[in-house]
């Protein structure tokens, strides 16, 4: 039997890091992945892959539309070949997958392929699917086992008509009419794939806002461009029934009135959230506390109420982001190693990959006032630089909110092109307590989309943004 510090379950972004930093600590690591391929849903059926077909369909549609605009005329029929398109995102996700393999290599850890289950606290067996069966003693375990798409009770998911983003993601066709249960995240970053693609596509949310868990201003501005691209919304809207008829998809909601309203369309992507997975652990062998919500229960350590098990990312509380999971990996591999690392989950930043983007970190404004903290708002438009103007890139501003008596900047909230990226600056930023003054007195490269935070944390202190 191989004996190993940790093992991790699972090989996600908050596993293999785990993996990884524990390796370069010294510890001997094993990481157990049940799929033929590293990475997790992020990097199979998830992050990767939806980036891979947000940035094609976005060159797709400036094809169609905006390259005229730039003096690029194309001669006869811009023409979608979806197939190349989906061949390229799979040359995209195994390029990844096969580098975080080689990682496992180059750092020494050893990797079983199989579901890893508990036979106790420090035994895990793990059955591969030819049915074999291995057993392994691990010191210390890391619980990396991610989540799965939720849906709704009465739903169900055939993966033919009715399909979570895993089917979305390999779709034959382009849908004639998408229908979108879900405002979140993963539901408009693939209806607006599809929308660039020639479906026509409805989104119907039971709240009263797009991406209703950020500032309400950014739902505001997302959902005002993505109206222009001509997505329909249909808010606070709740879904009571979903059939599939055949060649069709017919969903059942009543509006904010009490009205029944009906929609069909050919395809219907089911995008309320993920829950955590558990699933073949067998954490009752280990005495793992698992709470109501399938999450594994930890303390501020990340640890399990069974001291050598710690458990990280989609499967415990918080955000279900791949870069709090990655935090997460090497927290716990630091606290496993006696160091003592620290994160801090205000400063995780969220974002929509969407075009625009959206990108968020800190406390919202809706947030402030619940939290009545007086505070100060700063916004700048995106349109208002010269690099917005230059890419065509105009929609969007971004906004920071600072403490009014001490001008540290509290939150961070941006709409526009490369805001993903761009959110960082807001990070550090706040990571050393900056206030917005601290901003508005660093140079920023002109002409860049980083301008604007220069002039929101101008406008944060006195209103006196220069280029507006």
């Amino acid at each position: 039997m191989s004996t190993y510090d940790v093992a991790v379950i699972g090989s996600g972004p908050g596993g293999y890091v785990a993996a990884i930093r524990c390796a370069q600590l010294g510890l001997k690591t094993a990481i157990i992945e049940k799929y033929s391929t590293m990475g997790g849903t992020c990097l199979n059926v998830g992050c990767i892959p939806s980036k891979a077909l947000l940035d094609s369909s976005h060159h797709y549609e400036d094809a169609l539309k905006h390259f005229e605009d730039h003096g690029i005329e194309i001669p006869g029929e811009v023409k979608l070949n979806l197939e190349k398109m989906m061949g390229r995102k799979a040359t995209v996700v195994e390029q990844t997958t096969k580098g975080i393999a080689f990682l496992m290599d180059k750092n020494k850890v050893d990797t079983y392929e199989g579901i890893g289950s508990f036979k106790d606290k420090t035994h895990i067996n793990i059955a591969s699917a030819e049915g074999e069966d291995v057993t392994i003693e691990a010191k210390h375990t890391i619980i990396a086992t991610g989540s799965k798409p939720s849906s709704l009770p009465f739903i169900d998911i055939d993966k033919e008509r009715i399909i979570t983003s895993t089917e979305a993601l390999k779709l034959k066709e382009v849908p004639k009419h998408m229908l979108v249960i879900g405002g979140g995240v993963i539901g408009l970053e693939l209806g607006q794939v599809y929308k660039r693609l020639g479906a026509e596509v409805t989104v119907i949310e039971y709240m009263d806002r797009i991406i209703p868990t950020m500032d309400a201003a950014q739902s505001k501005e997302l959902a005002k461009v993505m109206k222009k691209q001509k997505v329909k919304f249909a808010l606070s809207h709740k879904v009571t029934a979903v059939e599939n008829t055949g060649d069709e998809v017919v969903i059942k909601a009543t509006d904010k009135k009490g009205k029944e309203v009906e929609f069909k369309g050919d395809y219907c992507l089911v995008s309320v959230g993920r829950k955590p997975f558990t699933d073949g652990l067998e954490a009752d062998n280990a005495g793992i506390k698992i709470n109501d919500r399938k999450q594994v229960e930890v303390n501020e350590h990340l640890q399990t109420n069974v001291e050598n098990i710690y458990a990280i990312g989609d499967v415990i509380k918080g955000a279900m982001l791949a870069h709090k999971a990655e935090e997460e990996g090497v927290f716990v591999a630091e606290t496993i190693a006696g160091q003592k690392p620290h994160i801090d989950y205000n400063l995780i930043p969220g974002v929509v990959y969407t075009w625009p983007e959206v990108a968020s970190v800190g406390k919202t404004e809706e947030q402030l006032k619940e939290d009545k903290v007086d505070y100060t708002s700063g916004q700048f438009p995106m349109r208002a630089l010269g690099r917005s103007r230059a890419s065509g890139d105009i929609d969007g501003f971004v906004k920071i909110l600072t403490n009014k008596e001490t001008d540290e900047v509290l939150g961070v909230h941006m709409v526009g092109a490369r805001v993903a990226d761009l959110i960082a600056e807001a990070v550090v930023a706040m990571e050393f307590r900056a206030s917005a003054e601290d901003i508005a007195r660093m140079s920023h490269a002109h002409p860049t989309y980083a301008e604007a935070m220069k002039e929101a944390a101008l406008a944060a202190t006195g209103d006196r943004a220069l280029h507006v």
